[in-house]
């Protein structure tokens, strides 16, 4: 006797090959079978007969839904507003991301996010925080509020760590930001380092990445894009094994770039991301992402001088 058996759908596995027609059976919340189960019984059977069947979605970079913005969350609203939300949209675990704050503000936000991730529910569990920034490039800084933006600095990513107490699992920086290499070489060991929002040179990119950066943020966003004589933090991206973000709205990448990208890196490296801010699921008009105001306009979000500002995606909808 199983909790859940999800019948008759098309089962897809992440593993590249073509869906499988199966049931699906569930015990204590886990995955007990794939298989056809046609006698067997359960608590609960969904129909799912025509319909694709998939593990649940990881976000790894998001900044709210649902009217909450993540830098101004209590951990009540990253709970039962953003995460009860995802939860419904096929989000089973993400990561909560801290835009550019004060030092204040940030700590205030690790708080909450710990009082969040000890919680479980009917929603999508908070597994920790990616912290984008500060320590990154103002000529691509995108919507990150420039005066807060630092040098890079491993005594303050200390102060943030110990305040988060294991909940700092991500972090994004540029590597052409004075101190970040070192900072890299310092921390990488204990937090999973991504480069972005950078002009950087090759040179400096792979600098990062030798001393143990694992991964790109929004790949072809806030970012130099690859010239055949210089190559920059694109061709690094691309050359090296790092996982690469991909925002798959059809609006900050053209698909064709996300098939060049898939090409490129291969299934396994590439990582479906939202980017989403508090319009995430609802219609278009004014809101907030950290400090900054954005205008949503036909579902995309900008800055008021036209910087694209984040995204209305679900990961639902990037999937498709």
């Amino acid at each position: 006797m199983f909790d859940l058996i999800i019948r008759g759908g098309t089962v897809y596995d992440g593993a590249g090959r073509p869906g499988i027609q199966a049931d699906v059976a569930v015990s204590g919340g886990r995955i007990a079978a794939v298989e056809p189960l046609p006698a067997a019984r359960a608590a609960r059977v969904i129909d799912a007969r025509g319909k694709w069947v998939t593990p649940g979605f990881i976000d790894i970079h998001t900044h709210g839904a649902a009217g909450v913005d993540v830098n101004a969350a209590t951990a009540a609203q990253l709970n039962g507003t953003i995460a009860h939300f995802f939860a419904s949209q096929g989000t089973t675990g993400w990561l909560c991301s801290v835009l550019t704050d004060t030092p204040e503000q940030t700590l205030w936000c690790l708080d909450q996010a710990k009082a969040a991730m000890k919680e479980e529910g009917d929603w999508a569990q908070l597994l920790g925080v990616h912290l984008e920034g500060p320590f990154l490039a103002s000529q691509y800084k995108g919507a990150m509020p420039e005066h807060l933006l630092q040098k890079g600095s491993a005594e303050l990513f200390a102060k943030y760590e110990a305040a988060g107490e294991g909940a700092v699992k991500y972090m994004t920086v540029s590597p052409e930001v004075e101190g970040v290499p070192a900072m890299v070489r310092d921390i990488a060991a204990r937090v999973k380092v991504a480069i972005g929002h950078s002009g950087a040179e090759y040179d400096a990119a792979m600098e990062c990445i030798a001393n143990g950066a694992v991964s790109a943020t929004h790949t072809f966003n806030a970012m130099r894009l690859f010239h055949p004589h210089q190559p920059a933090i694109m061709g690094a991206v691309l050359e090296s094994d790092v996982y690469c973000e991909a925002i798959c709205d059809g609006r900050h990448l053209h698909p064709g770039s996300v098939r060049f990208l898939l090409k490129m890196k291969g299934y396994d490296r590439v990582i479906a991301i939202t980017d989403s801010i508090m319009a995430a699921g609802l219609p278009d008009g004014n809101y907030k992402l950290g400090v900054n105001d954005v205008i949503v306009e036909e579902g995309d979000a900008k800055l008021k001088d036209g910087t694209r500002a984040g995204s209305t995606l679900t990961t639902g909808q990037a999937f498709r």
